[in-house]
């Protein structure tokens, strides 16, 4: 590992803030999640802080919960993320902008043109997070009556990758020769046709748009299930993961970055961005109040639906003040359901207990004052528990000012967060090399 270390930092805004609380906080923008000009403002306040990245996570069902939740939820209107990033692009010159995009329900070929395309019009600032898609729900929407199984997903999910960034290699990088005189606008020598057929996919190629600016967009990856784990060792440069306290950090930053350096990758050329909720205030004891408050404003609706999608079994018939009585597998995240039934363990929680804590956010939250919370995120690059945070803001636009306003300045008096970016692409801000062409080399031959 290098020495010196610099927290990666990204933003979690899609949903804008995960807790189900937040668009009913005092001062928040109830709208936020859908509004382009209050999306604008929130991009440009972070790369003003010099964030690595803007992350948008997405989802491909509205009715997965009851209604009497969803009639709550801020989350049930967004933005297509290609869409929104590609506008947000033209608003900003540095901070990356990473896409969720399913290998479960789309198809290599729409995936690759698409990212490549984000990565030209924002010069090389694109990032993509791929996702299986847990919700069973989206299912429906895309001509299918059941989803596919876990492992199947993950295995066309490996080949999905394959498949991209093998169309990304379509062109070498001097393949647009552009010769006026000579009338030959590229050269066919420096085209390759992929011709995959395998398991899962077939496709012919190749890509119709040039190579990527960074190559390769940057590979993200959040599961955390062991396809998932071993997924992210084969193929990502940043891993989005939820763990719930420092020695879990550990475990997993060591077991991801172990099962690289035995496939022959560096690991520093990964990056682990554990998700974590901040709620700052002046003093710990403000910080925790302003918790709580969010924490009152759960409607018991959402707390149990939220409930009901970590577990993937409906939680509505368990008995509230009884503890979590023994769930069934399920095909859905299998590392979601295993974190809460061990949270609801490890702390003794009731059913209603546990449904509170998780219908706001359930996960590793960071409470306290701007020096508290520095103190815990210098504490875990140092003993290799993450390499920065994907950062959760508990309502916008004040938690997230309030980061951007105290915390950052904190963190970079410190020596641990940079005060201007490094270049002008995601790689170059996460410190990630540039992959060759698999087909051609510097020459285009």
């Amino acid at each position: 590992m290098t020495s010196n270390r610099q927290l990666k930092l990204g933003a979690f805004m899609r949903p804008v803030s995960i807790h189900t609380g937040a668009w009913r906080y005092p001062g928040a923008w109830r709208d936020a999640n859908f509004n382009f000009t209050r999306l604008k403002y929130l991009i440009q306040r972070l790369e003003q802080a010099k964030f690595d990245a803007f992350f948008m996570a997405d989802h491909l069902a509205v009715l997965n919960m009851p209604m009497a939740a969803l009639r709550r939820s801020h989350t049930v209107t967004s933005f297509e993320p290609f869409t929104l990033l590609s506008a947000l692009s033209q608003a900003t010159s540095r901070i990356g902008l990473v896409a969720t995009a399913s290998t479960t329900f789309d198809e290599p070929y729409h995936i690759a043109r698409r990212f490549a395309s984000l990565d030209h019009i924002s010069e090389g600032r694109a990032g993509w997070n791929i996702v299986t898609t847990s919700n069973p729900d989206a299912a429906l929407n895309f001509g299918r009556d059941e989803h596919a199984p876990h492992d199947a997903r993950y295995a066309r999910a490996r080949e999905f990758y394959d498949v991209v960034t093998g169309l990304w290699d379509s062109w070498a990088d001097d393949a647009f020769v552009r010769d006026a005189e000579g009338g030959d606008f590229f050269d066919p020598a420096r085209l390759h046709v992929l011709n995959h057929r395998g398991e899962h996919l077939s496709v012919r190629g190749p890509l119709n748009i040039a190579r990527p600016v960074q190559g390769w967009p940057v590979i993200v990856q959040a599961g955390a299930s062991e396809p998932g784990k071993q997924l992210a060792a084969e193929t990502a440069e940043m891993v989005f993961t939820a763990v719930n306290n420092l020695p879990d950090g550990q475990r997993f930053y060591a077991d991801v970055k172990g099962r690289m350096a035995a496939i022959g990758r560096n690991p520093d050329h990964l990056k682990i961005l554990p998700g974590a909720f901040v709620v700052l205030g002046e003093t710990d004891d403000e910080a925790r109040a302003t918790r709580a408050r969010l924490d009152s404003l759960v409607h018991m609706d959402s707390a149990i639906a939220a409930l009901s999608i970590a577990l993937g079994h409906d939680a509505s018939g368990f008995e509230l003040d009884a503890p979590l009585p023994e769930v069934p597998p399920s095909n859905q995240s299998k590392s979601g359901r295993e974190r809460t039934i061990e949270l609801a363990r490890r702390e003794n929680l009731t059913v209603r207990q546990l449904a509170q804590r998780l219908g706001g956010y359930g996960g590793l939250a960071f409470v306290g004052s701007p020096t508290t919370v520095a103190d815990e995120m210098e504490r875990w690059l140092k003993e290799e528990g993450s390499d920065g945070f994907n950062v959760m803001f508990p309502w916008l636009p004040g938690g997230l000012d309030i980061f951007v306003e105290r915390l950052v300045p904190e963190l970079q008096r410190r020596g641990i967060f940079r005060r201007e970016y490094e270049g002008t692409t995601l790689r170059d801000h996460l410190g990630l090399p540039r992959p060759g062409n698999r087909f051609f080399d510097q020459a285009g031959r």
